[in-house]
């Protein structure tokens, strides 16, 4: 008979992990409302973007460039609450099952942190905009990305009984980001390049890890298939 054995551990940004160590498996139980809104907003990187935002809003009249970066707020947000309602449907008709988008997540998580931990020496300031930007490239895909939808779809799916924790959660991390686009301007000249640099590394460490655990949850569901 398996002995088994439960421990808490509560990460410094409110994830709570409880591992039940029995014969011979772990169990990870799904995250907190907070700890998601923290995941995702390391995710929409918001610190990270300041500089492609400020590249993309350069040809926009000063006076306009709040409400430009508010209207594409709004639109990555409708984006993302749309995919948190309507992602299980359309996992069902693709016929992606929870392990797989979790492995998938994973994966996807984890290149976006690398990239963040170890940029490109010579990276690109982002897409070309001519004129003033209107949903693409700031609310899609700088804020509303691939891997964000990713992230929303991958909460909704592991547990489609907790819609409402998943939408403030989602906005809790998508209103911490518009407060630090809106003043973007302003801390890129407080924290300067190096700065924002090491804000991006930190928050890539963090992501890094979490994408190797959300992998390893994915594995572990498949296996028990």
């Amino acid at each position: 008979m398996g002995v088994s054995v439960a421990m808490g551990v509560a990460m410094p940004v409110g994830i709570v992990v409880v591992i039940v160590v029995g014969a011979g498996h772990a169990t990870i139980i799904t995250m907190t409302t907070f700890s998601a809104a923290i995941l995702l907003f390391f995710v929409m990187d918001p610190i990270g973007n300041i500089p492609l935002f400020l590249a993309a809003l350069k040809s926009v009249d000063p006076t306009r460039r709040l409400w430009v970066v508010g209207r594409e707020m709004l639109i990555a947000y409708g984006l993302l609450v749309a995919f948190l309602y309507a992602g299980r449907p359309l996992l069902s008709v693709l016929g992606i099952s929870e392990p797989a988008l979790t492995m998938a997540g994973g994966i996807v998580l984890f290149l976006i942190a690398i990239k963040m931990v170890f940029p490109e020496a010579h990276g690109s300031l982002g897409e070309p905009v001519d004129g003033e930007p209107f949903v693409v490239p700031l609310a899609i895909p700088y804020i509303a990305g691939p891997s964000a939808l990713a992230t929303v779809l991958l909460m909704t799916s592991r547990d489609p009984g907790r819609h409402t924790a998943w939408l403030l959660a989602v906005s809790l991390a998508w209103l911490a980001s518009a407060v630090i686009l809106l003043l973007g301007a302003t801390l890129s000249r407080f924290l300067g390049e190096k700065g924002i640099t090491a804000i991006e590394r930190l928050m890539g460490m963090v992501l890094v890890a979490s994408a190797v655990q959300m992998f390893l949850d994915g594995v572990t569901k498949a296996m028990r298939q």
